[in-house]
């Protein structure tokens, strides 16, 4: 605590005293440009590794980054959305995963936390498409391998619960929103961003001239072969979900998805208990 107050009197006399106009103009209201959703994780901080400046980004944290589907709670993710993109008018939003994630190695062992943490546990059930997506085609890998294919696919997941809300639907049909996935590795300093056209994590840099142009970015699954980019120069075919050979420095594999698996999360994650 005593640390922290000393911040307190560090911040005063020398950033706020530095940019004082900014704060004056943020006393009059906030215009924020991205809506940003990744894990409480205390090695995760968005403005850090975005580098954005304050009043830029209007951010939701929770454990897992997770996004309960409309209607299966009154917490504050989906009142935070919504007056995002309604009464703020943010037009991006970005669902960031990070590595090690502690939220994503309990949802493995979920019938584990029943006792021991209920929160946590009744928490998790609502990334519970994820888990059964990863139990159903990724039962054969273990250990870090696993949890990095399962924080990769938890992004998506829950932009797949994002889109369950009416103003996320409205904005999106009018082309008025883009939505997209990252994921922050925490030991390289590096965030991958999920390119729909490669069906792979990519280097966001990537991404840039699409974005110049406008193109849209949506998360969008798979229907044919998928690449895994785990850096500019490594790159894989995968025929199937059920043949999937990808050595252990590969980072975040993704899947292929056939509609009825697709139908299965959309049921997993609007019917939690």
């Amino acid at each position: 605590m005593k640390k922290l107050i000393k911040g307190l009197r560090e911040f005063k006399a020398s950033y706020f005293s530095a940019h004082q106009e900014l704060f004056e103009q943020l006393s009059h209201g906030q215009k924020p440009r991205v809506l940003f959703i990744t894990c409480s994780d205390s090695r995760v901080d968005p403005n850090l590794i975005t580098q954005a400046q304050l009043g830029e980004l209007f951010v939701i944290r929770n454990a897992g980054n997770i996004i309960p589907p409309f209607g299966a709670t009154n917490g504050g993710e989906g009142a935070t959305i919504e007056y995002a993109v309604q009464a703020l008018d943010i037009q991006q939003i970005i669902i960031c995963g990070h590595s090690h994630c502690g939220a994503m190695k309990g949802l493995m062992k979920l019938n584990s936390l029943r006792e021991e943490m209920p929160l946590v546990h009744d928490w998790l059930k609502y990334a519970e498409a994820t888990r059964r997506l990863v139990l159903d085609h990724y039962s054969h890998y273990q250990g870090e391998e696993l949890l990095e294919i399962i924080i990769a696919e938890n992004v998506l997941t829950q932009i797949e619960n994002l889109r369950t809300y009416p103003v996320i639907h409205s904005k999106l049909y009018q082309g008025q929103l883009k939505i997209y996935a990252w994921i922050y590795h925490i030991e390289k300093g590096e965030v991958l961003a999920y390119d729909p056209d490669k069906h792979a994590y990519v280097l966001p840099q990537n991404q840039l001239l699409e974005l110049e142009t406008n193109e849209t970015l949506q998360p969008q699954f798979p229907t044919s072969k998928i690449a895994i980019h785990s850096d500019q120069s490594q790159q894989e075919e995968i025929e199937t979900p059920h043949k999937i050979t990808i050595s252990a420095h590969e980072r975040f594999p993704m899947t292929q998805l056939s509609p009825e698996q697709m139908e299965r999360i959309y049921r997993g994650s609007t019917q939690v208990n």
